[in-house]
């Protein structure tokens, strides 16, 4: 598994999990679907955290500074 997430794209990546949580924490988002905002920001999370994007591979794209 080769890295494919960049510097900034991983900070983006945590940045925005971390707000997605707070809205679901703070009950910011009601409903049927307030279920889907944790499960988006963990993969959110973990993607940034193994610098490895599945879609991004799918893609053929690469955010990562390092060939």
């Amino acid at each position: 598994m080769t890295k494919n997430i960049g510097k900034t794209d991983k900070i983006v990546r945590i940045v925005l999990a971390l707000f997605i949580a707070a809205l679901d924490f703070f009950k910011v988002v009601t409903g049927e679907f307030s279920w889907v905002l944790p499960v988006v920001a963990i993969v959110l999370l973990l993607t940034a955290l193994i610098n490895f994007c599945p879609l991004y591979s799918l893609l053929g794209k690469s955010t990562c500074e390092i060939k």
